[in-house]
């Protein structure tokens, strides 16, 4: 029996060994057959139905200063901004108005009584809305998460970027802790949120080996949802002078791989097909559902604020309004076979069956 064959019959089946085979795989033959294979799984599980999550970038103002990230907080290039209130319940109400059930609303790090009882008001006031809550707002402490949960958020999506204390060390100052990254994701299941997470691949020093333990990881801490990417460097970060300018080529590769993998490993998560791909690829994003991926999140931010929120480079959808990049996005996904549900809000499978 192969690999992906075992991988098939039932999740965690598959050993680190065989996690790397699949993740170095090149040749046409066999991308074809992992793709093949986690789509199959994909479709048993969800059908033919991409859940869809509108993205509202709430600010760029960040505490942290992590190695890889155009927002970080020592970046003097970035025009800095916050949206206020009004401003997220109006996009919300866009949110709402294109159908689409569920949101994020993601933004810098800040830890601060006056960032968590703003938070708490947003929440209060986009609930007439009846849309699934994801917050990604990084680190907090365990009673923060719960006031957020008590205010209506659902999920929350904490990416620990590598599970390799090493590689983690090095794309962070000094002094950020693994290990409270790891306690958070705990606080989070505790609170009762669906509990997302994910690396980035194509980092510096990393190595296939270090990938497969990253998917090991997600199991580990039973993760509901997996929000991966690929690193793009970023100019004004210190981390892109240690890239080893891989071609985009290479970077879509391994990313698609990792879905791919993930998704025969853990079978009943949700995937998000990240907006990086697309940033690699013009179809990158439709790439990921077909190998694996089942949920899309497009961009809900007014435009005029999207240039200050670019993680990483090249970026798309800067100046794309939300109308038309829903247009576009129905059409894509109709060409490979796909259709957005907009019925529900696209809970977790893994977070019903447990």
């Amino acid at each position: 029996m192969t690999a992906i064959e075992k991988a098939l019959e039932k999740p965690h089946n598959l050993s680190k060994g065989e996690m790397v085979d699949l993740l170095g795989a090149t040749s046409r033959e066999d991308v074809e057959a992992l793709r093949g294979a986690a789509r199959e799984l994909k479709r048993r599980i969800f059908g033919n139905r991409v859940a869809i999550r509108g993205i509202v970038e709430i600010g760029n103002r960040c505490v942290k200063d992590c190695f890889y990230c155009g927002i970080r907080a020592s970046n003097r290039n970035v025009g800095r901004y916050s949206l206020s209130a009004d401003d997220i319940e109006r996009m919300a109400a866009r949110n709402a108005e294109l159908g689409y059930k569920s949101i994020v609303i993601q933004g810098g790090e800040i830890e601060s009584e006056a960032n968590t009882r703003f938070i708490e008001d947003v929440l209060k006031r986009i609930e007439p809305f009846s849309l699934g809550v994801t917050l990604s707002l990084g680190e907090q402490k365990r009673d923060v998460f719960q006031r957020w949960r008590d205010a209506g958020a659902h999920r929350y999506l904490l990416r620990i970027e590598s599970s390799s204390r090493d590689i983690y060390s090095k794309i962070h100052p000094a002094g950020y802790s693994w290990e409270r990254r790891v306690r958070c994701l705990k606080d989070l299941r505790e609170c009762g949120y669906q509990v997302g997470t994910g690396t980035m691949s194509s980092l510096p020093w990393q190595t296939l080996d270090d990938l497969a333990g990253d998917i090991a990881f997600f199991g580990e801490v039973d993760a509901d949802m997996i929000g991966m990417g690929p690193y793009i460097p970023h100019p004004d970060t210190p981390l892109a002078a240690s890239d080893a300018r891989r071609t985009n080529e290479e970077r879509l590769l391994l990313a698609l791989n990792m879905i791919s993998v993930t998704r025969l490993y853990l079978h009943d998560v949700n995937i998000a097909s990240t907006t990086a791909l697309e940033a690699l690829a013009p179809d990158g994003r439709e790439q990921g559902v077909m190998a694996g991926a089942n949920v899309v999140m497009p961009n809900v931010t007014d435009v005029e604020y999207r240039e200050g929120y670019q993680l990483y480079s090249g970026k798309p959808g800067l100046s794309e309004s939300t109308f038309s990049s829903k247009s576009r996005l129905d059409a894509s996904l109709a060409l490979i076979g796909e259709v957005i549900d907009y019925s529900s809000r696209g809970d977790s499978p893994r977070a019903g069956n447990r």
